[in-house]
């Protein structure tokens, strides 16, 4: 696969609509996300708390000057692990008309070597059960199924 030539970068406040359109374009986002003219202050609050979190890195990738895939990288530091610090991967997304080309390689990629260089012994991340396609994606990339997750909603 020839993989499309993306330039990733740190999001900006522009770059949230476009985001939250990712975030919103499948089954399970289409319930939880608000895509609506104008966004919702909410999200803009939240990218503010994210850009000012030193442990907390959103990016997106950008193609002939259109956002087409964006990831958010959390660093862990913690006890466990004789004080190993993890990296997670969050709210990985590529446009849907863009998927298939190689990006969400280049952006998971981009976050192991980041991840790697700020000090983390291992990356994780969470999809949902559901996201079939998405699991195998991951597995191709070396991820290996090594937990079970569980959430409670407030």
């Amino acid at each position: 696969m020839n993989a499309e030539a993306v330039f990733i970068r740190p999001a900006g406040r522009e770059d949230v609509a476009a985001i939250v359109a990712m975030l919103a374009d499948d089954h399970l986002g289409r319930a939880r996300e608000r895509v609506e003219d104008p966004l919702p202050a909410s999200y803009y609050d939240a990218f503010a708390r994210v850009e000012r979190d030193s442990n907390l890195t959103l990016v997106v990738a950008e193609s002939a000057g259109r956002v087409v895939g964006c990831l958010q990288l959390a660093i862990l530091p913690g006890i466990s692990s004789q004080g190993g610090v993890r990296g997670l991967l969050e709210d990985v997304r590529v446009a849907s008309d863009c998927r298939s080309r190689g990006i969400g390689e280049q952006l998971v990629q981009w976050a192991v070597t980041e991840a790697k260089a700020r000090g983390c012994n291992l990356v994780e991340l969470l999809t949902h059960q559901t996201r079939i396609d998405a699991q195998r994606f991951y597995k191709r990339l070396g991820f290996a199924a090594s937990h079970v997750g569980m959430t409670v909603r407030f």
